[in-house]
């Protein structure tokens, strides 16, 4: 008997300090920098972000999220058999965002402690983690290695932001999302694609790193914007229309695309490529900016949650991100 893996559950977080437009303005203002409103809304679609406070970290919003996954999925985290996290900003070098998001569940209940003894690792692959992560747990419970996991993208970018650069201190934003998938009999996740290429690392990185109880390079966000908009929109309907053939579908067949949360103007040149009216695009960059490899669940729990999304509909969800990194998935919810 085939074997596939279903989402049951979505969940979402975002801190609780909004920081609008305005605020950004007023404080690239203070460093004698020029910018407005209208200049970020027009070129980034955005109009908010959240912004972690200090001690909070991606594993605090990876468990809020993770607990309403588990709600809407009507389970205890007991249950889970897998814990794989997308991150670009740990909370540690080591252990990994899932091992100290395992132990936060397990304090949960008594029932939870069960979940020690499951697998949990991250895996990094910047705005494109999330597919990653969505695609090796898909594999894991198609293998028969799992039946229910938990997959979460959590970032707070806020940390990496130079507010000296008006180019990336007005996109990204912290937050998380989170499905839970679960073994089944009839298909869900139809089709999975993920690439990298490595000779465009420097477009879209952080150079720096820990050595000696020291930051030795620069631990800021550095990016090349019209590189990665150039490539983004080219690399994201390749994958796209891979992960469509896959599945037997086409442009036509998809009910709602599911971007990654960059860029309106990268949202809005995808949907194009692919035939798709701004009408079946799930939005909330708007809202939270690009929020990383939680973007995308942070998205695909508004549009379920929202009633947007409806059971037994084709998604196509896709990401680009620091690497390169690229990839999408079609699913069925």
């Amino acid at each position: 008997m085939t074997r596939y893996s279903r989402i049951i559950g979505t969940g979402s977080f975002l801190p609780s300090r909004r920081v609008t437009n305005a605020q950004i303005v007023a404080q690239l203002a203070n460093l004698g920098i020029e910018s407005s409103e209208p200049w970020i809304v027009e070129r980034t679609g955005i109009g908010a972000r959240h912004f972690v406070e200090d001690g909070v970290f991606s594993s605090d919003l990876a468990f809020e999220a993770s607990k309403k996954a588990l709600s809407a999925a009507g389970i205890g985290a007991e249950e889970i058999d897998l814990i794989i996290v997308a991150t670009s900003t740990p909370d540690m070098v080591f252990p990994s965002t899932a091992c100290i998001l395992q132990g936060k569940l397990q304090g949960m209940n008594e029932a939870s402690k069960a979940i020690a003894g499951a697998p949990a690792f991250d895996i990094q692959a910047v705005c494109s983690g999330f597919i990653y992560a969505l695609s090796v747990a898909d594999a894991l419970i198609c293998a028969g290695r799992a039946n229910k996991a938990l997959v979460v993208g959590a970032e707070v970018f806020s940390r990496l932001l130079d507010f000296n650069d008006r180019t990336t201190s007005v996109l990204f934003g912290d937050g998380a999302g989170a499905v839970v998938l679960e073994a089944s009999q009839s298909p869900g996740i139809l089709a999975t694609d993920i690439h990298s290429d490595g000779k465009y690392t420097d477009i879209l990185c952080v150079p720096g790193h820990v050595s000696g109880g020291q930051i030795l390079g620069d631990p800021l966000l550095k990016m090349n914007g019209q590189a990665v908009f150039k490539l983004a929109v080219s690399l994201l309907e390749q994958t796209a229309l891979t992960s469509m053939k896959k599945a037997g579908l086409e442009s036509k067949d998809i009910d709602w695309l599911v971007p990654h949360q960059a860029n309106i103007r990268i949202i809005q040149s995808t949907a194009k490529k692919m035939g798709l009216p701004m009408e079946k695009v799930i939005l909330t960059v708007q809202d939270h900016g690009n929020t990383s490899a939680a973007s995308i669940p942070l998205a695909l729990d508004h549009g379920v949650r929202s009633g947007q999304i409806k059971k037994g509909q084709n998604l196509l969800l896709e990401g680009v991100g620091g690497g390169f990194t690229w990839g999408s998935a079609v699913i069925t919810y």
